[in-house]
């Protein structure tokens, strides 16, 4: 599963260019997502720091495109209601995750690949209105888990969509908020190791390339897709990565 290091392009890159523009398009409708479905594929090419770094950079990209392209449709209540809480979620995360080894790192990641996704999913969660009041727990939450490991949609949706049925003004919410978390900790990650813009430079191009011609298809799909069938369809394989992801890490931890 190894393709770390090394410039050269070949087939295997463009596939996984590929899967980052189909995963960019899906996650529009979808609300969230790409940080999910894109670590796998950096992980294949980075170590788990470096990873989470460039899935933020391609992640930022991708929700700054969807925040222009939806502008009209946000909802500033709820940006008020999750704002600080997320920020600060956000800034204590992005600080934890430079400082913890890379196999504990890679656990934490494939933890959250399962249990988020099924959090997601589970329909006892997203039948619950939860109080407005909550909303800040739920923008900390995201905002921290979005900083330690880059996986920050699933817990934010349990508590927006319920305030947002419109799918364009949850898509275009949820992009700002997520906006909000990358550009807390993005700096953070470089401040510490800038070696994802060192190493394999023109893959995270192509990557940040692809994420932004994915938010414009996806676009189209915001209108004729249902979310809910797109969200259950990727969860699946999200579970799975993830499983795998924590079995490498128990081994790695295992073995030192």
């Amino acid at each position: 599963m190894e393709h770390k290091g090394g410039d050269d392009i070949d087939p295997f890159v463009l596939l996984g260019l590929f899967a980052c523009l189909v995963a960019a398009a899906l996650t529009v409708p979808a609300g969230f997502g790409l940080a999910t479905m894109t670590t796998p594929l950096f992980l294949l090419w980075f170590e788990p720091h470096q990873a989470i770094a460039g899935v933020a950079v391609v992640h930022g990209a991708h929700n700054a495109m969807k925040s222009r392209m939806l502008r009209t449709h946000i909802d500033r209540d709820a940006l008020r209601r999750f704002g600080w809480a997320l920020l600060l979620g956000a800034l204590i995360g992005a600080l934890l995750q430079s400082v913890i080894p890379a196999e504990p790192l890679l656990l934490l990641v494939g933890v959250a690949l399962i249990v988020l996704p099924i959090l997601k999913v589970s329909e006892s969660w997203t039948a619950i209105r939860l109080p407005e009041a909550e909303d800040r727990i739920g923008g900390f939450g995201s905002g921290f888990l979005g900083g330690l490991t880059g996986h920050q949609g699933a817990l934010r949706a349990m508590f927006l969509k319920q305030r947002l049925p419109d799918k364009s003004e949850y898509a275009a919410t949820a992009a700002v908020l997520a906006l909000v978390v990358d550009a807390t900790r993005i700096p953070i990650y470089l401040w510490h190791d800038t070696s994802v813009l060192t190493t394999q430079t023109w893959l995270l191009a192509g990557f940040v390339f692809s994420a932004l011609v994915g938010a414009q298809l996806g676009r189209v799909w915001l209108e004729k897709w249902k979310s809910d069938d797109i969200q259950k369809g990727i969860m699946i394989g999200l579970v799975i990565s993830g499983a795998l992801y924590v079995r490498e890490a128990l081994q790695a931890l295992s073995s030192t």
